[in-house]
């Protein structure tokens, strides 16, 4: 693995550490815009730009014991970055460490839940990312709630903001269970939480945030934007509803190369403060 720039306030060797971040620039099943391999080091700049005090949640990042990893290498095949993230990543899992990734593309998300035992997976997402397969591969990052329903079952899997829905997802009898944006518009987010965490029956949550379900108008840094997105509101909301079920959490498919004035980055940052924050909030203080 190579070490590049730590994510801030992440000063804490591995063995102190609560918390542990870490880079995966995978972006190989990328179908529109590829780039979001820039992501980690682009996130790690910009999550310098902040207070350390987040004080709706009583937390002081400076108190807080993170680690920043580095980053997993860049791997051609799937597969081969599965492995590696099986090799990497479940130790800390085993550790009882609270593991956030940075992506790369949403790919990343199904082989850290494979790691985990018993938990469900909320995602933030624009598309319901549920084909068997995609281009020739079952691992895409078309397929990433497929195969995490795989792993952990239907039941236990709930996306929120979709707005892009193919025929083969729908036509199905195990269509994985979502809520779409437009409800959200005209129901509240609120509303849509509280039915997500109906839905799932593990009392763990795995919280995999795909910075497309977020309106392109607030992070247009995406390999695959769609209108008619989530606010960044909705996405704390989300965060601050799960805090006390937090079992880990990533954030994907930030694409630095799209991303004009870097704002994309910026909320990407911020969303993994808040995941830190609010897991804080809940489990260290």
């Amino acid at each position: 693995m190579s070490l590049g720039t730590s994510f801030a306030d992440a000063e804490s060797t591995y063995s102190d550490s609560d918390i542990v971040i870490y880079g995966v620039p995978y972006d190989r099943t990328s179908s529109f815009r590829a780039g979001s391999r820039e992501a980690p080091a682009a996130v790690r700049r910009a999550s310098y730009g902040f207070e350390m005090n987040h004080f709706e949640h009583r937390v002081n990042l400076e108190d807080i014991r993170m680690h920043d990893f580095g980053d997993l290498d860049d791997h051609i095949s799937p597969e081969d970055m599965a492995n590696e993230i099986a090799f990497c990543v479940s130790p800390a899992i085993r550790d009882n460490k609270f593991t956030i990734a940075m992506g790369g593309e949403h790919s990343i998300t199904a082989p850290i839940v494979k790691e985990f035992d018993r938990v469900s997976v909320v995602s933030v997402d624009a598309h319901l990312d549920s084909r068997d397969e995609f281009m020739g591969s079952p691992y895409s990052h078309a397929c990433v709630m497929r195969r995490c329903s795989d792993y952990v079952g239907i039941d236990n899997v709930f996306v929120l903001g979709v707005r892009s829905i193919s025929d083969e997802e729908l036509n199905r009898d195990d269509i994985v269970p979502h809520i779409d944006s437009y409800e959200i518009m005209e129901k509240g987010m609120e509303r849509a939480i509280e039915r997500a965490l109906d839905s799932v029956k593990n009392e763990k949550i795995y919280l995999t945030i795909d910075i497309d379900g977020v309106d392109p108008a607030y992070a247009p840094g995406t390999g695959t934007p769609e209108p008619f997105g989530l606010t960044p509101m909705d996405v704390k909301k989300l965060i601050n509803a799960v805090g006390d079920r937090l079992a880990g959490m990533d954030v994907v498919e930030i694409c630095p190369p799209y991303d004009h004035g870097g704002i994309t980055s910026v909320l990407g940052a911020r969303l993994i403060k808040e995941g830190i924050s609010v897991y804080a909030e809940n489990n260290l203080i």
